[in-house]
């Protein structure tokens, strides 16, 4: 039989979470044994030596030397603690640097930041692939975008837009950059890849492609590379 989707799980309601107590408690009786940032701080370090994958209510449970049912206060769910991380270890990333009035390089130093953030935090791509709220450490990293944007005339729609277009670039870069890593690691796999292009490209039917081959290689450096890809992108942006 074939198996079933997993559900989706329901989203994590922003309100409840950023704004409540983080825990369902009464204020009485015993004084709890954890904080919510000393169990998202595990979870946050589970992910960085095991994935996110390995990061589950069960195993964060053990590594604070807790029952699993204790944490469920604290993050109901999976997704609970996904934010929870996310927002965690967006600290690491503030204060924001400083607006100088000249916004592209502003905007390119602000993406740098990210890239370096997300590449040390291998799982954090992957993790922002759905949508997630903005924590109080997001949000105070945002101001500092929104405020560096300022010179642009645009309007505060406008600049959350660039701010979004801004983080899918250095995320989806990142996640390629990783991947590109892993591959490297594989030479068998990479000169697999490399004979089927070349194959393709020879078959006539894609031009582009083999023209795009045969141009001569252009090493560059990763952090080179980044550079040349943010360019075109911030450099390109209409502030009218």
């Amino acid at each position: 039989m074939p198996r079933a989707d997993k559900p989706t799980p329901p989203p994590v309601d922003p309100e409840q979470l950023w704004l409540g107590t983080g825990a369902n408690r009464s204020g009485r009786g015993r004084r709890p044994a954890f904080t919510r940032e000393a169990i998202t701080a595990a979870a946050v370090a589970l992910a960085d030596a095991e994935g996110l994958e390995a990061v589950t209510i069960r195993r964060v449970a053990a590594e604070v030397g807790a029952g699993a049912m204790s944490l469920y206060s604290y993050a109901p769910d999976k997704e609970t603690l996904i934010e929870l991380m996310v927002d965690h270890v967006t600290a690491e990333l503030l204060p924001p640097p400083a607006p100088t009035g000249e916004w592209r390089a502003d905007l390119k130093a602000v993406a740098r930041l990210q890239r370096a953030h997300m590449l040390r935090h291998r799982w954090l791509p992957a993790a922002l692939t759905t949508r997630r709220s903005l924590g109080p450490n997001a949000l105070a990293f945002l101001e500092g975008v929104l405020a560096a944007l300022r010179p642009t005339g645009l309007d505060g729609g406008a600049r959350l837009e660039v701010f979004s277009q801004l983080t899918g670039f250095v995320s989806a870069y990142a996640a390629n950059e990783l991947t590109r890593a892993r591959a490297a690691d594989d030479p068998a796999r990479a000169a697999a890849e490399i004979r089927y292009l070349t194959a393709v490209a020879s078959d006539g039917a894609h031009p582009e492609l083999a023209a795009a081959l045969a141009a001569p290689a252009r090493p560059l450096s990763p952090d080179a590379l980044f550079a040349r890809f943010l360019d075109r992108l911030v450099d390109g942006l209409d502030a009218g």
